[in-house]
């Protein structure tokens, strides 16, 4: 029997896989990518009773996939929080599923697992800007300064898997899971052989040139920005939503950046008062997904970008 580990290549699908792998290890064929690299199903193909563990990817996207993976008799555990749509009813498939807005993947493991390897969970959900939830899990089992440390790793992790390619990402999500897998406690890994701070020296200086960067259009509840088209753009340009959440919550963000010469990858930070759910915007739009507070548009033609930024005031405005 193989065994399939099928992951998204941020922090909440790395430490939601870290957490599992701890609790119970297996030998693994690992498939993952660059965060917008979500229809991730379609490169496994098992045989009957192979088993199948899928991590922060949306069901919704990968229906057909899933169906054909389950028709030949595999066994598939679903750990998700992005809109789901319908899901197929067969017991070989263990689905724990949410769309909370304080809900992410490895908070969804870290619940199955019983807090077992919590600290993994804590970094996850920060790399998920899930900080509020993140700060108080992590405040019941460490002190404030390493708490922070585990803020900074998740932020990290989430950076290097942005990108057009995995050719613009710093480490390969595959690779960056295989050199912490050893680390039960994510201190240790921070501590260890300089991977932590090849991340950190990149997100610097990467973030040193986004800081002067002008919105595009700006009213008193939204911003959004456009990139250049160059790799250290593409690699802040879901941290950098991330941060301006943060630093004003009271607006929604939208930053884009040139995806190909015809279009542009869009993130999406909502504000907790805005109307209208950032996935349920983004789901206007064709390859358009996520979450209730953050989403994204993986192709928004340039050629809709007008018709993009009007919805933007009319819904966020």
């Amino acid at each position: 029997m193989a065994a399939y580990d099928v992951f998204n290549g941020d922090a909440d699908g790395i430490c939601a896989l870290q957490q599992l792998r701890l609790a119970d290890p297996r030998q693994s064929r690992l498939v993952t990518g660059v965060k917008r690299d979500i229809r991730l199903l379609g490169k496994v193909f098992p045989e009957s009773d192979d088993a199948v563990t899928v991590l922060d990817i949306s069901m919704d996207s990968n229906r057909a996939d899933l169906v054909r993976i389950l028709d030949t008799g595999a066994w598939v555990t679903y750990f998700d929080h992005h809109f789901a749509g319908e899901v197929p009813a067969t017991d070989r498939l263990n689905a724990h599923l949410s769309m909370a807005r304080d809900v992410c993947t490895s908070l969804l493991v870290d619940g199955f697992l019983r807090g077992a390897h919590r600290l993994w969970a804590v970094v996850g959900a920060f790399g998920d800007n899930l900080d509020a939830v993140a700060a108080r899990l992590g405040a019941s089992l460490l002190p404030e300064d390493d708490v922070e440390t585990l803020r900074e790793l998740g932020r990290l992790l989430n950076y290097n898997a942005y990108g057009r390619t995995v050719e613009d990402l710093h480490v390969p999500p595959d690779e960056l899971y295989r050199r912490l897998h050893p680390y039960e406690n994510p201190l240790d890994f921070v501590r260890g052989k300089g991977d932590f701070r090849i991340l950190k020296e990149g997100y610097d200086a990467d973030m040193a040139r986004a800081v002067d960067l002008e919105p595009e259009l700006s009213a008193e509840k939204l911003s959004v920005r456009i990139l250049p088209d160059e790799a250290w753009a593409r690699r802040v340009s879901g941290v950098l939503a991330n941060d301006l959440a943060r630093q004003q919550p009271e607006r929604s963000h939208a930053v884009l950046v040139p995806n190909s010469a015809t279009c542009y990858m869009v993130s999406l930070r909502t504000s907790g008062e805005s109307p209208v759910r950032a996935d349920e915007f983004c789901r206007q739009f064709d390859s358009g997904g996520g979450r209730a507070g953050a989403a994204g548009i993986n192709h928004l033609s340039r050629k809709n970008l007008e018709s993009f930024l009007e919805k933007c005031r009319q819904s966020f405005s």
